[in-house]
């Protein structure tokens, strides 16, 4: 367990701003910096590795151009990532537990700062508290590429739901939560898909990400279909060894989820799911599991599903898994021995993590995330980021 973050302090000379505030450096910003886009979207704002221009240093400061959760949203689920997009990429270690704090009053919070491209991701050790308001601080410690800091500290606050959780403990990603699609081997894709977030590919390089049109763009590379970044093994430092600790965290994440022990469920209806509403709680399958007709998750925010499968997991085309009662996709992990298969026009809910391949066939789409120990394979499929 890490020791709690240092709970970082405003001054009359470092000013705290909110996301409702206008933030010191988004006036007269060059395009690359600006903090347009749609509020709600988590990767608005976000821009390429240039500066303002070839022949001038870069001298406009980065501002944060959006927050999840956002500046006071209130029944946020207690198993939420922090995050806060930059407006420009940052300097990775200018991003750490003395830069970012959350807290709760006076207490401080503690858990694992990870900066990818532009992007802050905070996962706290443990749950947060039940209905309880927590605020985060980003201070003018945190800097772009070429040193500018922030004008002024950032701060933001949420609430938690107030539900007690039904079902076991979340699955902690760690790291590997910083990616939407996160593969070892190869990840494939046959246009046009549509990848909300980030995908990383290690130890294999990034000639092994195929169908996604890439552009070099030193720490990764961008593809008009994905909205982040495509972080590959070979691109330039710091990208391979955090996608080694993604990676790490991905095998470790599985490990958990597979070994959570006393099942409340076993072998449900021989593995068929089609038609089933599914409470939250502890599934596990010796075999492989197929749903031939639309499943229900039902229940609360903060209520957990973890599905155990030894063997195969397929999604018959067109059939769909769907979350009602305030359920959230975040909430929900498939561990799968095997292949994990979404048919044609198929629709799924959760983090999918799979020792082998993971396959989303045409108009395939999921809400969550694809986590691999092989390959994930995709075809015109839609990919998207839980939000909390």
């Amino acid at each position: 367990m890490l020791a709690p973050l240092a709970i970082v302090a405003a001054s009359c000379s470092d000013e705290v701003k909110s996301p409702t505030q206008a933030v010191g450096g988004d006036t007269g910003a060059s395009g690359e910096n600006a903090g347009g886009g749609n509020a709600g979207d988590p990767n608005a704002g976000r821009s390429g590795e240039g500066t303002a221009g070839a022949s001038s240093p870069d001298e406009t400061p980065p501002t944060v151009v959006h927050t999840l959760p956002l500046d006071d949203s209130d029944a946020q689920a207690t198993s939420s990532e922090i995050v806060a997009t930059f407006s420009e990429m940052m300097a990775p270690d200018s991003l750490d537990g003395a830069t970012f704090s959350l807290s709760l009053g006076a207490e401080a919070v503690p858990g694992v700062v990870m900066v990818v491209a532009e992007r802050l991701m905070f996962t706290p050790d443990a749950e947060l508290e039940l209905g309880e308001t927590y605020t985060a601080i980003i201070s003018t410690n945190a800097t772009d590429l070429a040193g500018n800091p922030l004008q002024q500290a950032y701060s933001w606050s949420f609430s938690t739901d107030g539900t007690p959780r039904t079902g076991p403990a979340p699955v902690v990603l760690g790291a590997a939560g910083a990616y939407v699609v996160l593969a070892k081997s190869a990840i494939s894709n046959v246009p046009t898909s549509e990848i909300s977030g980030d995908i990383g590919l290690s130890p294999a390089a990034a000639s092994y990400v195929t169908g996604f049109s890439l552009t070099r763009a030193g720490t990764r590379w961008t593809s008009p279909q994905v909205s982040g970044g495509v972080f590959a093994a070979n691109n330039d430092p710091p990208t391979p060894s955090k996608l080694t600790a993604a990676v790490g965290a991905m095998q470790a994440a599985y490990t958990d989820a597979a070994g959570r022990p006393t099942p409340d469920f076993l072998n449900l209806e021989a593995g068929e799911l089609g038609g089933l509403t599914l409470e939250p709680g502890l599934y596990k399958w010796t075999t492989s599991v197929t749903t031939s007709a639309d499943v229900i998750l039902a229940g609360a925010p903060n209520d957990v599903w973890i599905f155990q499968i030894t063997g195969d997991l397929s999604l018959a085309a067109g059939q769909r898994v769907t979350l009602s009662g305030g359920a959230r996709p975040q909430n929900v992990f498939w561990q799968v021995a095997g292949a994990v298969d979404l048919g044609v026009d198929a629709h799924a809910e959760g983090v999918v993590f799979s020792k082998t391949r993971i396959g989303l066939a045409a108009g395939a789409s999921i809400n969550g995330r694809l986590l691999a120990q092989t390959a994930v394979d995709l075809a015109s499929s839609t990919v998207t980021a839980p939000t909390p």
